[in-house]
């Protein structure tokens, strides 16, 4: 009997982006199992707490076939993909910086642990320029976000932008 194949998508989504959704549903047909491990970046500066930003990703990852899990980590990347029982990181690149990043990182990852290998998907050419800092950004400044996350991430953005009382800020 053959293993199932498990794969993890470790990102902050903060907040969940269209890109992601498109590496998402991807690298959910490359593995039985897709585990997103949502983790924090405190120099990323957060909009949505831990809890928030898991939930958001469940409620988007909800319609998707394959098994999807989605579970917090504050820990190195390949010691959450051991306990995960993964084989295989898929990350997703938007550009050439994305790539040297990445690649850096694989090559380090692979010197921690070389069961777990790293595939690296294209974002959709539609979807290259989404990034979540500067969904934020434009969210902060009153710009629309509709064209780069879902309606109910970007009700959830603009919400916090006006709890938050910067939106337009000068």
């Amino acid at each position: 009997m053959s293993r199932q194949r498990v794969g993890v998508y470790p990102g902050t989504f903060d907040p969940i982006t269209l890109g992601h959704m498109d590496i998402i549903r991807r690298g959910a047909k490359l593995v039985d199992k897709l585990v997103i491990g949502v983790t924090t970046n405190i120099s990323k500066s957060p909009m949505f707490s831990d809890e928030e930003r898991l939930e958001m990703v469940r409620r988007e990852c909800a319609d998707i076939d394959t098994e999807i899990v989605v579970t917090g980590f504050n820990s190195l990347l390949m010691d959450f993909a051991e306990s995960q029982g993964a084989s295989v990181i898929v990350r997703g690149l938007r550009a050439v910086a994305d790539f040297e990043y990445e690649y850096q990182m694989a090559g380090m990852n692979q010197q921690i642990n070389c069961r777990v290998e790293t595939v690296f998907l294209m974002a959709d050419v539609s979807l290259q320029p989404i990034a979540s800092r500067l969904v934020k950004e434009i969210a902060l400044y009153g710009g629309p976000i509709h064209k780069f996350v879902s309606p109910a991430v970007r009700t959830e953005v603009e919400a916090r932008v006006a709890a938050i009382g910067l939106k337009g800020g000068n």
